[in-house]
């Protein structure tokens, strides 16, 4: 009981910073504020330690770990949302002060979905069925939501560059512009690097996940809905890379493929779930 009151107070306190801060992140946009990306910045590192208690929290009272439902599964995603801000902004320093207009977003609305959204009944833990007791949750449940985070970000970045690149006049040159320029190739950047890490993720968990069905259903793949659309993102992801390597796509060109990532990580990880279909679905709008 004080473990399942201790979680509830650190999702109502994390939910709240996040909102907070991702109203930072939206007013350095406009005011350009190193003071508040600053401020934002440490108000990241406390949110990922409040979520890392909230994930602790219930796998000591839970017996396992939190991977094993919707709810927990979008909790891990919005922690890795705030873990992927703090190591970028990290490497880059200042250079990333726009960083947290992308990262804190998608950890108030994955976090915001999993404790305002879902029902109670879908955020209760239970125990484990057959299927995932096994050493594998880890390995592929992990892999996955870290391809899924990585990809997403490396997809919100295209279309940040998309949206600016559409402001920017090409025929007058200004300081303004110059600005936009500069960001709009550190974003080109953090949307190659981030896809690059996440479609090897992406292809880790699904491996890892092919060896576990084979022990759970006795089959590598069966073209189950998830799977499906596992290898569909799979592709489209490597169609980026391979034409951003070895054709010399960058830019606009890349930014539309890796911005239709966005809509095929979210069908694939939340639309085939809700929808109850497959082995992989949790059921709920059906």
């Amino acid at each position: 009981m004080i473990f399942i009151t201790l979680e509830h107070i650190l999702a109502h306190v994390s939910f709240s910073l996040i909102f907070v801060i991702t109203l930072i992140y939206w007013g350095t946009l406009l005011y350009k504020s190193k003071e508040l990306s600053n401020s934002g910045g440490k108000g990241m590192i406390v949110i990922c330690i409040c979520i890392t208690g909230i994930l602790v929290t219930r796998s000591l009272y839970s017996g396992h770990l939190p991977l094993s439902n919707l709810y927990e599964s979008f909790m891990f995603l919005s922690w890795i949302s705030s873990m992927i801000h703090i190591v970028i902004y990290e490497l880059w320093g200042q250079d990333a002060w726009w960083l947290g207009a992308i990262t804190a977003p998608s950890a108030m609305v994955t976090h915001g979905f999993a404790t305002l959204v879902l029902p109670d009944k879908m955020q209760q833990s239970a125990m484990l069925v057959p299927a995932l007791q096994s050493h594998w949750l880890m390995m592929h449940v992990s892999m996955i939501l870290f391809s899924y985070a990585t990809l997403l970000c490396g997809s919100l970045s295209s279309i940040a560059f998309l949206v600016i690149m559409s402001q920017i006049n090409q025929k007058i040159f200004s300081f303004k512009n110059y600005r936009k320029w500069i960001l709009i190739n550190q974003l080109d950047q953090l949307s190659y690097r981030t896809i690059g890490l996440g479609f090897s993720l992406l292809t880790i968990g699904i491996l890892s996940g092919a060896v576990w069905a084979n022990e759970a259903w006795g089959s590598y793949w069966s073209w189950d809905p998830k799977e499906t659309w596992a290898l569909i993102t799979w592709i489209l992801f490597a169609i980026y890379l391979h034409t951003r390597i070895n054709r010399g796509w960058n830019g606009k060109k890349s930014a539309i493929v890796a911005s239709l990532g966005f809509i095929l990580v979210w069908t694939c990880y939340l639309g085939v779930d809700l929808l109850g279909i497959g082995l992989h679905s949790y059921g709920w709008l059906l």
